[in-house]
C-alpha cells in the first residue's frame, strides 16, 4: 500500500516494499530504498531521500517496546548511502552519507549525524545534537539546521526532466 502526497516526487526507480505514506512535497531520488517491514511508516512533510539511501522498519520478534508504524517528521535529508533503522525519526535531522543507525536508537529533533558514524547501542538522541568523526564526537547546537528549502525545490524541478515518477493514485472524493 502506497500513499504519495500532493506536490512529492518519487522516482520510478525508488525501492518501496510494504505500507508507506510519502508527505506533501517529499522527495525520492532514483535508488534510494524504504523498507516497511515491521509495520507502516509514515513520512511527514519536505522530506529528501537521496541515491542508495536505506530507510527501513524492522521486524522485531524478541522486543515489544519497538513501535508498530515508524514516523518520520518533516525536512530530514537523507543523503547518499546512508542506512537508518531507527524507532523514531523527529523533524528538521541530517543523515550524512554512509552514516547507520541502528533499530535501537530514537532521534529527536535537529539532529546531524555525520558521515560515516556508525550508532549501535540503544539510545535517545537529544534534540539538537550533532555527531562527527571517527571518535563520534558529539555537541549540542544552538539552534536545529535550516530546511533544505532551495535544494528541494531545484530538485523537484529537475528530477522529472530526467527520471520516470511514481504518480499518486487518483482517490475519488468521499463524503
Amino acid at each position: 500500500d502506497l500513499r504519495i502526497g500532493q506536490g512529492a516526487v518519487v522516482c520510478l526507480d525508488s525501492k518501496l516494499v510494504g505500507s508507506i505514506s510519502i508527505g506533501p512535497k517529499s522527495l525520492l531520488h532514483p535508488r534510494s530504498t524504504i523498507i516497511a517491514e515491521g509495520g507502516p511508516i509514515i513520512i511527514g512533510e519536505s522530506n529528501i531521500f537521496e541515491e542508495q539511501s536505506i530507510v527501513k522498519h524492522k521486524v522485531d520478534v524478541d522486543r515489544k517496546d519497538r513501535p508498530n508504524t515508524l514516523m518520520i517528521g518533516s525536512n530530514n535529508v537523507f543523503e547518499v548511502g546512508c542506512t537508518v533503522l531507527a524507532k523514531v525519526i523527529g523533524d528538521n535531522n541530517v543523515f550524512e552519507s554512509k552514516c547507520y543507525v541502528g533499530p535501537e536508537i530514537e532521534v529527536g529533533n535537529g539532529c546531524i549525524i555525520g558521515a560515516g558514524v556508525k550508532l549501535i547501542a540503544k539510545e535517545k538522541l537529544p534534540d539538537n545534537v550533532i555527531i562527527t568523526g571517527t571518535n563520534y564526537n558529539r555537541t549540542i547546537a544552538a539552534d536545529r539546521p535550516p530546511p533544505q528549502t532551495l535544494q528541494l525545490d531545484f530538485l523537484m524541478k529537475v528530477l522529472p526532466n530526467y527520471h520516470h515518477l511514481r504518480k499518486p493514485k487518483e482517490r475519488p472524493n468521499v463524503l
